[in-house]
């Protein structure tokens, strides 16, 4: 019987514990979320049937812990090069170089760290009638300046499963509006600039688009991202805008060309 006021202080003893570690918890794992837009233009050009080139300009915003508009800071702009070759109907095999301007981006702990970025990709492509999917493949090498302002090397690697219908089509042509709705996971290694996790995050995208031509389409989604991080995680919830250009310069050449030779022959 004596040894119960001293078994009654334990236990109270280890409750506190408990609470703390339980408190502790809820403060790391805490978790932040944003509203973000993310807007790009994408120009493409097809060389011959096997090579074609891709030029990206992108531009994002954000709200912020203090103001949840959707435009309060502009956070990234970018400029990416492609080079695509069709290996075969199924196989899309593509690299490109690119640098980011990250500005104020939420993902890295808000503060300015240019990035420069290398990658692989793989695309392969299972045709349905009435449907596309496809699986994605990509192996990612980023410099990015950390708060010592020295680069780091990030190594990351993402794969998607995306699914992709025509509405009102069977075929993906001009006057055709297209749902498409993917998944995607990313990993990587660990550095200061970008957290000691292997897990990087988790990217849903789901959407619609619209080809005004064969050459030119649009595309809106929403996209919802979890980022676990060390000190906090974070979920970005954005709206997402792609605008597409397919051999646009080589198609106003023609157009032009074309008023050209007309205004000489009257």
């Amino acid at each position: 019987m004596s040894l119960k006021p001293n078994h009654i202080l334990l236990q109270k003893k280890a409750n506190l514990i408990l609470v703390a570690i339980l408190f502790t918890s809820i403060g790391y794992c805490q978790t932040t979320h944003y509203n973000q837009f993310w807007g790009e233009i994408q120009f493409n050009r097809t060389i011959n049937k096997k090579w074609s080139t891709e030029l990206n300009l992108g531009t994002n915003y954000s709200s912020t812990e203090s103001s949840a508009n959707i435009f309060e800071q502009n956070t990234q702009r970018s400029f990416r090069a492609w080079g695509h070759y069709y290996l075969t109907p199924r196989w899309k095999l593509s690299s490109f170089i690119a640098y980011f301007n990250n500005k104020d981006v939420p993902e890295i702990g808000q503060f300015e760290s240019p990035e420069w970025r290398f990658a692989l990709q793989a695309i392969y492509y299972f045709h349905k009638t009435g449907y596309t999917l496809s699986t994605r493949l990509r192996a990612e090498l980023r410099q990015m300046k950390n708060e010592d302002d020295n680069y780091e090397n990030v190594i990351r690697y993402r794969q998607q499963i995306k699914y992709l219908q025509p509405i009102n089509s069977k075929v993906l042509r001009s006057g055709v509006i297209y749902g498409v709705v993917s998944d995607e996971v990313f990993f990587k290694s660990g550095t200061k600039v970008t957290g000691l996790s292997f897990f990087d995050r988790n990217r849903v995208n789901i959407g619609a688009g619209y080809l005004f031509s064969d050459d030119i389409q649009i595309e809106i989604t929403y996209a919802n991202e979890y980022l676990p991080r060390d000190n906090e995680n974070k979920i970005i919830n954005a709206a997402s805008l792609t605008l597409s250009f397919n051999n646009l310069f080589k198609n106003l050449n023609k157009k032009f060309l074309h008023k050209t030779e007309t205004i000489t022959e009257d």
